[in-house]
């Protein structure tokens, strides 16, 4: 068992527009991965799509407000970019090197994960088997991208490795489970 609580911090380049605080806690137990997002502010600024009464796995979800992690496996190029919509909506990506073989990981039919509104802000969880996938020591970047009502996009991240938004960049999977 291995649990952790970070708080995310956006690009450099980029400010919010309030006081929003990102913390995500992430836990190994074997083969589970659970991941918890929790968004701190009133949110009046941040665009958050409803819930959806169909959740389904969508593409290009990372254009609005989305909570992703990218899971690599130790010493290997190839990596996984798991996308969660605060709608419900899911997709789980895998890339054989940086940004290269993208295509959708089929060992995934379903992903389902938690929205909760709550008064000071929301929380999105999830529980996921990664044997299916994977069964290494696994390395993590935790990321947000946060969509705000003027259109405004905000790249949130543990770290941040560039010049430019990059969440593939290898170098940004910190976390080792």
């Amino acid at each position: 068992m291995n649990d952790q609580i970070f708080s995310l911090k956006p690009f450099p380049s980029t400010k919010p527009l309030s006081d929003l605080k990102i913390t995500v806690s992430i836990t190994r137990h074997a083969n589970q991965l659970a991941i918890r997002y929790t968004l701190f502010d009133e949110l009046k600024e941040v665009i958050i799509a409803p819930v959806s009464d169909k959740p389904a796995r969508k593409h290009e979800l990372w254009k609005d407000t989305c909570f992703e992690f990218f899971l690599g496996i130790k010493d290997s190029e190839q990596y996984w970019e798991f996308n969660l919509s605060p709608a419900g909506h899911w997709n789980v990506y895998r890339f054989d090197g940086y940004r290269q073989g993208m295509q959708e990981e089929t060992a995934f039919i379903t992903l389902p994960f938690s929205v909760q509104n709550q008064a000071d802000g929301l929380a999105v969880a999830l529980d996921v088997d990664l044997g299916k996938i994977s069964v290494q020591t696994w390395e993590i970047a935790i990321t947000s991208v946060i969509k705000y009502r003027n259109n405004e996009v905000t790249y949130w991240a543990l770290t941040h490795r560039g010049a430019e938004a990059d969440f593939h960049k290898r170098d940004s999977f910190i976390v080792n489970l």
